[in-house]
């Protein structure tokens, strides 16, 4: 199992791609396929037929997934987009901003 950087519910800022400069939260985060999914990044647009009674069809646009390389966590302290550290608080290893130095968990 591969470790992500980032977590659900993270703010971070996309740094390539289409949507570079965008800043969302992290919705899901699939640390197997080294994948996130930003809100209000990466939209593709998928074609719907309706399958109930009153259930609209068209063209539905969601969120799709972005490389977890491809973007960096906005420290909640400091307001910067950063990398991160890791550091022992006690006996739990915690995430660091790099920047300010404070904890980001």
């Amino acid at each position: 199992m591969k470790k992500l950087n980032v977590k659900k519910d993270d703010t971070v800022v996309v740094i390539s791609g289409k949507d570079k400069g965008k800043q969302g939260k992290v919705l899901t985060a699939f640390p197997a396929e080294e994948r996130v999914v930003v809100q209000g990044a990466n939209m593709v647009t998928r074609h719907r037929k309706p399958r109930k009674q009153g259930e609209a069809g068209g063209r539905i646009e969601h969120e799709g997934t972005i490389n977890a390389s491809n973007v960096m966590l906005v420290c909640p302290k400091c307001g910067k987009a950063t990398r991160v550290g890791h550091a022992m608080d006690g006996d739990k290893k915690v995430r660091v901003c790099k920047k300010c130095g404070k904890n980001i968990d």
